[in-house]
């Protein structure tokens, strides 16, 4: 076992998975302070694209890394796949931002506020689940971690069908109802995707495991 089970450290890999990580963190941060307070959603959201673009560009380097590395230390599509997904994620914090400023949200429900918690606590466990990956012998703390997104998920996913049930019950103004369904949607949006991150994570473990 010992040094035979370390990947390769071909490149910058593991280094930009964790730069991209802290992003989303810190993104997931900003929006969950956004849905606290509402008059803040100038800065809030210029906050969220700088690091939405900031992950970009980590997104870019690392298809650049792939393109001129001839041992990768994980399997190229799963390199590009873990990428892009973790991209997506705060692709969709910076449009529940754009929704919120497009749609001019006034207030934003307690369900709402506690889907974006939610977002915060799975964007954490993706960070500590890549900050794993690049040994192995971490294989087990990493499972439990991709484990834990899963149950974020399913909680998120209950949270949001309660949410729409007494939004369509009690909500009289239909464009009301239009907007605050789409911010559900895409607050859970969110943790679907890091639960897609979750998977490729565990498929990445029981490959090299």
């Amino acid at each position: 076992m010992g040094m035979g089970r370390l990947l390769p450290r071909e490149g910058r890999f593991f280094d930009y998975f964790n730069e991209h990580a802290g992003h989303a963190v810190l993104a997931a941060a900003e929006l969950k302070a956004l849905l606290a307070d509402l008059s803040e959603l100038e800065a809030r959201r210029r906050n969220i694209e700088r690091h939405e673009k900031q992950a970009d560009q980590i997104t870019h380097h690392t298809m650049q890394l792939l393109h001129q590395t001839f041992i990768t230390p994980l399997d190229r599509d799963e390199i590009h796949q873990l990428i892009t997904t973790m991209d997506d994620v705060l692709d969709l914090m910076e449009d529940i931002a754009q929704c919120l400023f497009l749609y001019d949200v006034r207030a934003v429900t307690p369900e709402a506020q506690r889907l974006a918690d939610i977002c915060v606590a799975c964007t954490e466990k993706v960070r500590d689940a890549v900050a794993k990956l690049e040994s192995m012998d971490n294989a087990d703390a990493i499972l439990k971690l991709c484990a834990e997104i899963d149950r974020l998920e399913a909680d998120a996913d209950y949270v949001m069908r309660s949410a729409m049930a007494k939004l369509f019950r009690e909500e009289p103004d239909a464009k009301e109802i239009i907007k605050q369904k789409e911010i559900y949607q895409l607050l859970e949006s969110v943790t679907d995707k890091c639960e897609d991150i979750a998977n490729l994570i565990e498929g990445i473990v029981l490959e090299n495991g």
